[in-house]
């Protein structure tokens, strides 16, 4: 890299607080000074940027990438990685270069496709988390007369799903999943304003990501068509998470309960256990972020079961409700919801109420040529009365 006395990391940072990418900032950056665009200055960049390390203008202006350590000795290419912060993992080739009076390291990268994607996504979701301005925090609550549990289950959204309008005349793709469980939510609260809501059951997971591999297959290896890479859905996925359960803070305590299923079951897990990472210092929000394949929550005389639907048969529900639950001789109101089938299946068992809930994917090639078309899409939201059961839904 050409050393250049215009040369300055906080014009480039500027840069990445605009697009919230590291590679297009330092781009632009080198566009404008004439020189060459480098690897060294994109991981100079991430550096300054990730790890918030101040630099003074004169060290950020006459930045030089020197193979000579302060103590005077030449740095292998080990020692080299570590001073800079340069993954050496991501070192393609390198070779020293002495030609220009300060010896420094040649270094080609692998290209992000190369890396599978994993250094992009590393550096945003580490600059992301780190950085956050305003994590929630704990707020005091009011004890509310004749209050109700709110129910929500944005189910089988399976954010990267793509569906072709030429090919099944349906439109899908990520985009439009966060739309369509963004503006589901918002109108099941504003259905449910005529009810008092002292807390909310949150229900994550549930194929929230179509595929769990950067072969863009599910955890079983099934291969899916996809809009975007793995790592853009995962952060898709994340933000649309966080900005669900901020809303919802606004109503209500939230309890947040992960179904782990079969599209996402190992990229599923890790982005309910991030979510409650940033909710960590609000106390206003619980979370069951385990890799149970059932969940059971409790609220006044309702037990509530949770799961995917791919495991244990529908019949087979109620005894494990029975036998896994201590809460099953205590509660009146028995309700298993589970998901996977993307349709409505709805069946009252001795002590329990089975149901299914709807999915707001599109259809793509594979249910299309199936016949599995037609179903109404949806975001779905139960009332439950401490004292009553389930007195209304929304759809």
């Amino acid at each position: 890299m050409k050393r250049d006395e215009r040369f300055n990391l906080e014009i480039a940072e500027s840069y990445y607080k605009e697009s919230g990418n590291i590679t297009q900032s330092a781009r632009k950056h080198c566009e404008e000074l004439g020189i060459e665009y480098g690897e060294l200055y994109r991981n100079a960049l991430s550096k300054f940027v990730r790890k918030a390390m101040p630099m003074d203008k004169s060290e950020t202006e006459g930045l030089s990438f020197s193979a000579v350590a302060s103590d005077g000795h030449f740095m292998n290419i080990e020692e080299y990685c570590e001073y800079y912060n340069f993954d050496i993992n991501t070192v393609k080739s390198y070779k020293t270069v002495t030609h220009s009076g300060i010896p420094y390291y040649n270094i080609l990268f692998k290209t992000i496709d190369e890396q599978k994607g994993e250094e992009a996504f590393r550096d945003k979701l580490l600059f992301e988390i780190a950085n956050l301005p305003n994590r929630p925090k704990t707020v005091p609550r009011k004890d509310e007369e004749d209050a109700n549990l709110l129910v929500i289950s944005p189910a089988d959204v399976h954010i990267g799903k793509l569906c072709n309008p030429y090919e099944t005349g349906d439109t899908y793709n990520s985009e439009i999943a966060v739309k369509r469980v963004l503006e589901g939510v918002e109108g099941i609260l504003n259905k449910a304003k005529g009810f008092t809501i002292n807390k909310i059951l949150f229900i994550g997971g549930n194929d929230i990501l179509h595929v769990d591999t950067p072969k863009n297959t599910t955890t079983a290896g099934t291969q899916q068509e996809v809009s975007g890479p793995w790592y853009e859905n995962f952060l898709i996925a994340k933000d649309l998470y966080i900005l669900v359960l901020e809303r919802l803070l606004e109503v209500a305590d939230v309890e947040f309960v992960f179904n782990p299923s079969n599209h996402d079951y190992q990229s599923g897990f890790f982005l309910a256990n991030l979510i409650e990472t940033y909710f960590k210092d609000c106390k206003n929000i619980t979370f069951d972020c385990s890799i149970a394949h059932r969940k059971y929550s409790v609220y006044g005389q309702n037990l509530i079961g949770t799961t995917h639907g791919d495991g244990a048969k529908q019949t087979e529900l109620p005894l494990l409700m029975a036998s896994e639950s201590p809460y099953w001789s205590t509660c009146k109101h028995r309700y298993i919801y589970g998901h996977h089938v993307h349709h409505k299946i709805s069946k009252d068992y001795i002590g329990v109420t089975f149901e299914t809930l709807r999915s707001p994917s599109g259809t793509d090639g594979w249910h299309m040529k199936a016949g599995y078309t037609g179903v109404p899409k949806a975001i779905e939201g139960f009332i439950h009365h401490p004292e009553f059961g389930q007195v209304a839904r929304f759809t």
